[in-house]
């Protein structure tokens, strides 16, 4: 009888690891060039590449960053590419009709409103893969899919932003490019933290199916809504700031508890004749 009790401990290429910071140096080339181009030239039909690409960056690279990470992934990469596209156009206008009915029906819509809807939102596509994808539950899988959603969500919202900072400042390409660089900086510890944290509790839960994991889903999900509240509300730079540490950090450890599972002993038992 032999006992082997060795962590299993996921595994990944260099190329992998460090992919986030080719997406981040290639992306902030093309965008440099663009915008250079469009200062240069004045040609309007470069605006909607150069604000793709301002609002897609950061979000990409940071996405890539998460992918490469140490952790029991077993979503396949179509599956991410798709929650990132679905998970941003889906999201976006569901979160923009709920958000202009509830205007619309009350009058008024309060920063805990905003948030509850977009968090929402930005959990259909990651419930559709979880019905889907049946043999991918992990909360490290939800994490995944999670960010993947946000980095979509944020990405559409930055470029709704700077089209419209585009149009009020009528065709500023500075303000629209500080808009972009803003938002863009900022989006992995707005919606993809958030979104990530609420997936990778809601694939828990379904994985484990106890009232435990019920239970860290619904506290997940509140701590998200909280979390956008107070980057709704906050009037600062450093009140923001202050959000997104702790937005982070709260990624952070749930990527850590997510790969938890990654390093538990195994135990095999075999017989010799």
């Amino acid at each position: 009888m032999s006992v082997a009790g060795t962590p299993a401990r996921p595994t990944t290429t260099f190329a992998r690891r460090h992919a986030w910071l080719a997406v981040l140096v290639v992306g902030t080339a093309l965008f440099i060039a663009e915008e250079r181009t469009l200062v240069a030239t004045q040609n309007p039909n470069l605006v909607p590449s150069a604000i793709l690409l301002g609002a897609s960056i950061v979000p990409m690279a940071f996405l890539a960053f998460v992918y490469g990470r140490r952790l029991p992934y077993s979503v396949p990469g179509p599956a991410v590419a798709a929650a990132a596209f679905l998970g941003g156009v889906i999201g976006t206008v569901v979160a923009a009709t709920l958000e202009f009915d509830v205007l619309r029906d009350l009058g008024g819509l309060p920063m805990a409103g905003v948030g509850l809807i977009e968090e929402t939102s930005k959990l259909l596509v990651p419930v559709i893969l979880l019905v889907v994808l049946r043999r991918h539950r992990s909360a490290a899988d939800g994490l995944l899919i999670g960010v993947a959603c946000g980095a979509g969500f944020a990405a559409l919202e930055t470029m709704g932003y700077a089209f419209t900072t585009l149009i009020k400042s009528q065709g500023s390409i500075t303000e629209t490019v500080d808009i972009l660089l803003l938002r863009g900086f900022l989006s992995p510890a707005g919606h993809m933290a958030w979104t990530g944290i609420t997936a990778a509790a809601l694939y828990g839960a379904a994985q484990s199916r106890d009232g435990r994991g019920f239970g860290r889903l619904v506290g997940a999900f509140l701590g998200a809504v909280v979390l956008h509240t107070l980057w709704d509300s906050s009037g600062s730079l450093i009140a923001t700031a202050a959000v997104a540490v702790v937005s982070l950090a709260a990624l952070a450890y749930t990527a850590h508890r997510a790969g938890r599972a990654a390093v538990r002993p195994t135990v095999a038992f075999g017989g010799a004749a």
